[in-house]
C-alpha cells in the first residue's frame, strides 16, 4: 500500500471539504479545513518525503469566477514538484498537454469521458491519443445507489448509469495507467471506509488504484489494507494532521510503507 498525497484546491485555496457537499452554484463546499499555506508548500513537503503519484484537484469548473485562481495554484504546485503529482479537474483532450507540460506526471479525467450518463469512447480515445495510456488516470469516483456504486461526474454532483464493477474496471484498464476512486458518500467525513467497495477493488487489483474516502484512524487504514488485499493505494485528507486531523503525517507514511 502506497500513501498518495493530495492537494485539493477550491476558490483558490488548498482545502479539505466534505465531498458530497460540493456545489457549482455559488462555488460552495462544506469545509473541513482551509490551509494558511499555499499549494507550493504542500508540493514541496511531498517532494521532500519522496512521495509520488498524489493528485492535485481543481474543484472549480472552467467559467467559475474562481477558476483562474484555482488553476494558478495548481500550476504552481506542478512547477514546484515536476513529475511528482497528477492533475485533475476539468481536463479534456484540448488542455491535457498544458497540464502535462506544466509538470503533471499524469492527467486525471472523469467528466470528459463520462457524458450523458455513459462512457463516451470517442472522447476517451481522443484523450488517450494525446496523453498516451501511460499518462492517463481515469477518475472512477462513485456514490452508492441501492446496492451498487455508480460513477459520478461534474465534481461528484451527477450520477451516471455506469455501475462500478469488475467488468468495467477490466474494460477501462486498457485505456489508463491507473484509477483514482473517491468513495464520495464518505469523502471528507473520516468516519470509516466503504468496505464493500474496497473489497471489490482489492479483489480485482490489476492496475494501480488509489482509494480515497472515509479513512479517519489507523484502524480504518488497517481495514483498508486487509479488505483491499494490500493492492490499493490510499489518499487521506481531513484526518491527517496536515489538514487539522488527528492522524500524524509521518506515522501514516511509516504505516503505509510497512507493506
Amino acid at each position: 500500500m502506497e500513501f498518495r498525497p493530495c492537494i485539493d484546491i477550491h476558490n483558490g485555496k488548498v482545502k479539505q471539504i466534505v465531498g458530497g457537499s460540493l456545489k457549482d452554484q455559488g462555488s460552495y463546499a462544506e469545509e473541513n479545513f482551509v490551509a494558511e499555506q499555499d499549494s507550493v508548500f504542500y508540493a514541496r513537503l511531498y517532494q521532500s518525503q519522496g512521495i509520488r503519484g498524489g493528485h492535485i484537484i481543481l474543484l472549480n469548473p472552467a467559467g467559475s469566477p474562481w477558476y483562474e485562481a484555482t488553476k494558478e495554484q495548481a500550476m504552481k504546485a506542478l512547477a514546484a514538484y515536476p513529475g511528482g503529482m497528477q492533475a485533475g479537474g476539468g481536463i479534456h483532450a484540448e488542455n491535457a498537454v498544458e497540464f502535462l507540460n506544466a509538470g503533471a506526471s499524469h492527467v486525471i479525467v472523469t467528466s470528459y469521458v463520462f457524458q450523458n450518463g455513459a462512457i463516451h469512447y470517442e472522447n476517451l480515445k481522443k484523450l488517450q491519443k494525446v496523453t498516451g495510456k501511460e499518462r492517463l488516470v481515469l477518475d472512477l469516483s462513485c456514490r452508492r445507489r441501492g446496492e451498487d456504486y455508480y460513477i459520478v461526474t461534474d465534481r461528484w454532483q451527477k450520477f451516471t448509469e455506469e455501475k462500478l464493477s469488475e467488468p468495467l474496471l477490466e474494460k477501462l484498464s486498457g485505456y489508463a495507467d491507473e484509477f483514482l476512486i473517491h468513495a464520495v458518500d464518505v469523502e471528507g467525513k473520516a468516519q470509516g471506509i466503504e468496505t464493500e467497495l474496497v473489497r471489490m477493488l482489492g479483489s480485482w487489483g490489476k492496475i494501480p488504484i488509489t482509494y480515497a474516502g472515509g479513512v479517519g484512524s489507523f484502524s480504518d487504514l488497517e481495514q483498508l489494507k486487509v479488505l483491499g488485499q494490500n493492492r490499493l493505494n490510499v489518499t487521506i485528507g481531513s484526518a491527517l494532521d496536515l489538514f487539522g486531523g488527528a492522524m500524524g503525517f509521518e506515522e501514516t507514511l511509516k504505516y503505509c510503507a510497512r507493506g
